[in-house]
C-alpha cells in the first residue's frame, strides 16, 4: 500500500503508550465514557484525539491536571492548553495526539464523535478498574 495508513498500527508504539496512560489517568479521577479516536487519516496535524467527560468545572480541571501529572512522568509536556479556567472544555495538545476534557453540555455541542464519525476507535482496556 506504499505508506499509506490504514489502521491503529500506523500510529508510532510510543505515541499510543501516551495516549493509554492519559486514558489510565482520566478513568483513575473517574473521567466518564474514555473515547480514542485515531484521527490521523483525516486531520493532518494529530494522530489521536483522547476524549474524555467530567462532571463539574473542578472535576474537568482535576483531569486535566492529572493527565499533565502522569505524561509529565513519562517525559511529555503538552504543546499548548486552553480552557482550563472555564472547565467547561480542556484542549491539551501534545502534538501526536490532543486530550478534550468536557463537561456533558459541551460534549454534547461539540460533538467530536459526530465530527470525526469517520475515524477508526482505537481499541483499550483501562489498566484500572472503572468501578
Amino acid at each position: 500500500m506504499g505508506g499509506v495508513r490504514t489502521s491503529v498500527e500506523a500510529i508510532v508504539e510510543d505515541t499510543l503508550k501516551l495516549v493509554r496512560a492519559a486514558a489510565d489517568a482520566l478513568v483513575e479521577k473517574k473521567g466518564a465514557e474514555v473515547v480514542l479516536l485515531e484521527v490521523g487519516d483525516l486531520l493532518s496535524i494529530t494522530e489521536v484525539f483522547v476524549i474524555v467527560t467530567g462532571t463539574s468545572r473542578p472535576h474537568v480541571q482535576t483531569l486535566t491536571e492529572e493527565v499533565h501529572k502522569r505524561l509529565a512522568e513519562l517525559g511529555r509536556r503538552p504543546l499548548r492548553e486552553e480552557g482550563r479556567r472555564e472547565g467547561e472544555w480542556v484542549l491539551i495538545d501534545y502534538g501526536d495526539f490532543v486530550v478534550h476534557i468536557f463537561q456533558p453540555e459541551q460534549r454534547e455541542f461539540y460533538g467530536l464523535e459526530r465530527l470525526w464519525g469517520d475515524a477508526p476507535r482505537i481499541e483499550w482496556e483501562p489498566a484500572v478498574s472503572e468501578a
